[in-house]
């Protein structure tokens, strides 16, 4: 706020696997939520705000409660939006699909991922997607800073692809976790290292 200074704090520490290491290996189960992500000209989805978590909250509760691992969260024109705290991306005949970001957090891993892909040889392209979309791509797979990169084998109770973790994600994931631990000198740039 204008006449409040801005107080920041850095917190490190060993993290997980954000959706169990189950999810890793076999992939996330997702379900969509009657939560839809709100639009822009009601809270700024772009923004990391604090705020913005109580629709995400709400989503992973529902999802959680229902079973799943993590919601699906649509746009209020019932595009596919993100997940509660992920970005998403689909592959259908070796083409990557990033997810349109309009409403969603503009994620700093997703660009990451966009960017490994890209220099693995794939093709990307940015898109809106629907629900159906998703359940006929040969894979789904989620981004975030705490997901990192994590498969997703189940929306909806329908399995996507062979139903497991997906060839590319892994491989996605495989590299984007050599990048985040200083195994990659091409995106030496990405990191800055903290020291106790």
């Amino acid at each position: 706020l204008p006449n409040n200074p801005a107080e920041v704090m850095v917190a490190a520490w060993e993290w997980g696997a954000y959706l169990g290491e189950e999810a890793v290996r076999k992939g996330a189960r997702l379900i969509t939520s009657s939560w839809a992500r709100f639009p822009a000209n009601v809270m700024p989805g772009k923004a990391k705000v604090g705020g913005n978590y109580v629709n995400s909250a709400l989503a992973k509760m529902e999802a959680v409660a229902a079973g799943a691992d993590e919601a699906l969260l649509l746009d209020e024109e019932g595009y596919v939006a993100e997940g509660s705290g992920e970005n998403l991306f689909f592959v259908r005949d070796g083409v990557i699909y990033a997810l349109e970001h309009s409403v969603n957090l503009e994620g700093i891993t997703r660009d990451s991922v966009i960017r490994i892909a890209k220099d693995l040889g794939y093709e990307v392209q940015v898109v809106r997607a629907t629900r159906d979309q998703l359940y006929m791509a040969d894979e789904v797979f989620m981004t975030g800073t705490a997901a990192e990169v994590t498969p997703v084998s189940m929306i909806d109770w329908r399995p996507i692809g062979k139903g497991t973790a997906g060839p590319v994600a892994l491989r996605l994931r495989e590299v984007y976790l050599e990048a985040a631990t200083g195994r990659r000198p091409e995106y030496e740039a990405w990191l800055t290292y903290v020291t106790s």
